[in-house]
């Protein structure tokens, strides 16, 4: 028997761009539909799941978890991902899995799910971090966090609310010395190129798709322009450092996303 439990308890209307997390809400019931159309989606959250795997320390005392958070967790495919990655690495019930998402809409798809006990869903902002990590079942020390398609929805800079830097040492905060962190985000302010291949893509088949499946097109809209403002690697690796990490990696992925997509991997000290 499985079971998923969803927190809404933390969740609050103060995020930086709440019209995002409206839209996802919007596009929720249609949104695995659009990532299935993207034939290496489920592919590359793999490859950086195994990424996290890869670097995790397997527990000292016989029968302790695993402890590990999946942040901005969507509509589930992330964490999925890293259960699949998790198989190889220790049984199941040596595996705690927190995943977190601000949108309702997206929760509720991934509620639909069948999943282990040891997953546990949360609806709470990823800027609330610090505040909420207790609520959230994370008051002990992370041995990983994923977090895909994340880091480009918060401010660049904090202003009101936490911006990438508050939430990238939030996120150092919580893990265990040594503990594992792995993003995948696009990102192309760096080169001329993959700016346009982007722009090129989501403009002539992403929003087109959009279109033909009654998807919300102003989240693919946002989708387009948020990756057009976000950090280039070099600019995100460097937020790395300054939050404290250690052993920073990027690594960029084949075929049209190569130099759009990367992975970002790294080490609290």
């Amino acid at each position: 028997m499985t079971e998923t439990s969803t927190d809404v308890r933390s969740a609050e209307e103060r995020s930086p761009a709440p019209q995002v997390t409206a839209d996802f809400d919007r596009a929720a019931q249609r949104y695995d539909l659009m990532v299935a159309l993207n034939p290496g989606y489920h592919r590359h959250l793999r490859s950086a799941a195994r990424a996290l795997v890869d670097l995790l320390s397997p527990r000292s005392r016989r029968g302790d978890p695993l402890r590990l958070l999946d942040l901005g967790c969507g509509s589930g495919a992330s964490t999925r991902a890293l259960l699949v990655a998790m198989q190889e690495r220790a049984p199941a019930h040596l595996v705690d899995v927190v995943a977190v998402d601000a949108s309702a809409g997206m929760l509720a798809q991934a509620g639909e799910k069948e999943w282990p006990a040891n997953v546990r869903f949360v609806r709470g902002l990823a800027e609330e971090l610090p505040q909420h990590r207790a609520d959230w079942g994370l008051a002990d020390p992370l041995d990983g966090v994923f977090a895909a398609y994340l880091f480009r929805n918060l401010q660049a800079a904090g202003e009101q609310s936490a911006g990438r830097d508050d939430v990238l040492r939030a996120v150092r905060d919580l893990l265990r010395p040594g503990g594992v962190l792995v993003t995948q985000e696009y990102s192309v302010s760096g080169s001329r190129a993959a700016r346009l291949v982007w722009t090129a893509i989501c403009r002539l088949i992403v929003m087109p798709l959009s279109r033909l499946t009654r998807t919300d097109v102003e989240l693919y809209d946002y989708l387009w322009h948020s990756v057009l403002r976000f950090d280039s690697v070099e600019e995100f690796t460097d937020r790395l450092w300054r939050a404290g990490f250690v052993d920073v990696e990027v690594r960029t992925v084949p075929g049209w996303q190569h130099g759009i997509l990367h992975t970002f991997r790294a080490k609290a000290p």
